[in-house]
């Protein structure tokens, strides 16, 4: 990490702390130079991304002052529910002030060009922005093959219905998976069945199986930070799952949506190790910025190109939205903002992990020890009964989700499992909350 970012990050934890509290000094550049033992341009730096957020002033001649901070609460203050149950990001860290700071330099930038109907394939420059973007994902790919999308579900469902060069029609995805897309291929009828998958991986020997059938057209995939197991893929499985797509003609669609998180320092894609051209790379930008965005980066193959274009058709994507988020990624803001909520959700995933050694002390609820994003998978005794314990946890104030949802409705071989999702749960309510379910699992056990 660099020491620019090291320096903020500590900053800004000691702001929310509430070391310093509204109007106070804050400690001279020379002196937090001294403290942080780096250069004066270093601390400059810092404190000039704190004032650009609003979160402190200077005054000429004098230093930085913290600002008076508004008595109104955030978008999530007051409630007392422990929430483990949504799954977009935290409404109390959206940039708000950053990205209309990016409306409006898009609005200057652009002007008229904003408001006519553009290119189905995205805006231009965005799209250029998005080469060296996704190259630091180890995603390198020409402009010609990146297309933005309304959402990562557009994507999806324009590859469930076009047709793919292997002439194949059904579709194969990991069970337990994405829910919303599991039901979008039910309710569209699309052939579709499922494969395996838990939190120590999924079975290659199965896998190559399925492959081997000749029945489908792709293998949806989400191999880091999964939802709802929390889980990644190894890099053998990776490696392999490539290998694969490659032997058999099946492609894969790599849904990356939470390419942003985690803290693992490197992780290279499916796509980083595909040498045969049978991977789609997907990329949300709604985990990071806001989810109303709609915003998507698809990166697709050039046998697929024709179909996804064709499939995809106008343009639907606001292109105003477009130029403000090439803004937001030029000037580093997006890094910036990235760097701060993967801290803030790791530090939410190790308080869970800390508060089931203090109440999970039968061993009642299992949990995979790589979990990392936003989600884990609390496995739970046989004997639970999976949607009365949901009950109970909300009568009690918990918020939690059934796994139930996160099978194709024929799937049998079903784990039994609460999704815990940390983007919106306060710090302070987390201890309270994990301790809570671990006393109905207990309940509902029998113990």
């Amino acid at each position: 990490m660099k020491k620019y970012l090291e320096v903020l990050s500590d900053m800004e934890k000691r702001i929310k702390g509430g070391q310093y509290s509204p109007g106070q000094k804050l400690p001279s550049v020379r002196s937090a130079a001294e403290f942080y033992g780096c250069s004066v341009s270093t601390v400059l730096r810092a404190y000039g991304e704190l004032e650009r957020t609003h979160a402190i002033y200077t005054i000429p001649q004098s230093g930085y002052y913290m600002v008076e901070q508004s008595e109104e609460p955030g978008p999530g203050g007051g409630s007392g529910i422990v929430d483990f149950a949504s799954a977009s990001p935290d409404l109390n860290v959206f940039p708000y002030l950053d990205f209309q700071h990016c409306l409006n330099k898009a609005i200057d930038r652009y002007k008229y060009h904003l408001f006519t109907y553009g290119d189905a394939l995205g805006l231009d420059t965005l799209r250029h922005t998005l080469v060296s973007h996704l190259a630091e994902y180890q995603v390198f790919a020409k402009v010609e093959r990146i297309i933005i999308t309304s959402g990562i579900q557009q994507a999806l469902e324009i590859l469930a219905r076009m047709p793919f060069p292997n002439g194949r029609t059904e579709i194969l995805v990991e069970q337990p998976g994405y829910d919303i897309y599991l039901r979008y291929l039910e309710a569209e009828g699309l052939p579709v069945s499922g494969i395996a998958r838990s939190a120590a991986g999924i079975d290659l020997r199965e896998l190559e199986a399925q492959f081997a059938s000749g029945r489908f057209k792709f293998f949806y995939t989400m191999p880091r930070y999964h939802n709802p197991l929390g889980t990644s893929y190894s890099t053998e499985e990776r490696k392999a799952i490539a290998r694969l797509a490659g032997k058999y003609d099946v492609y894969i669609v790599e849904d990356d949506y939470m390419a942003d998180l985690g803290a693992e320092q490197r992780f290279d894609p499916i796509f980083a190790y595909d040498q045969t051209s049978h991977t789609v790379y997907l990329k949300s930008f709604s985990k990071i910025i806001f989810p109303g965005l709609r915003l998507g980066a698809a990166v697709v193959p050039e046998p697929l190109l024709e179909a996804f274009r064709a499939y995809k058709g106008y343009t639907d994507t606001s292109l105003l939205s477009q130029a403000a988020l090439e803004v937001y990624i030029k000037n580093g803001m997006y890094g910036h903002h990235r760097h701060k909520i993967k801290a803030m959700y790791a530090e939410r995933i190790q308080a869970v992990y800390e508060a089931l050694a203090r109440h999970n002390s039968e061993g009642l609820i299992e949990v995979s020890a790589s979990s990392s994003g936003v989600y884990l998978q609390f496995k739970l005794p046989v004997t639970v009964n999976l949607e009365r314990l949901v009950k109970r946890l909300a009568e009690r104030g918990i918020s939690a989700v059934s796994g139930n949802g996160f099978y194709l409705s024929g799937y049998r071989n079903r784990e039994k499992f609460l999704r815990i999702s940390i983007s919106r749960t306060r710090l302070d309510q987390i201890d309270e909350g994990v301790r809570a379910i671990v006393q109905e699992t207990a309940r509902g056990s029998g113990w």
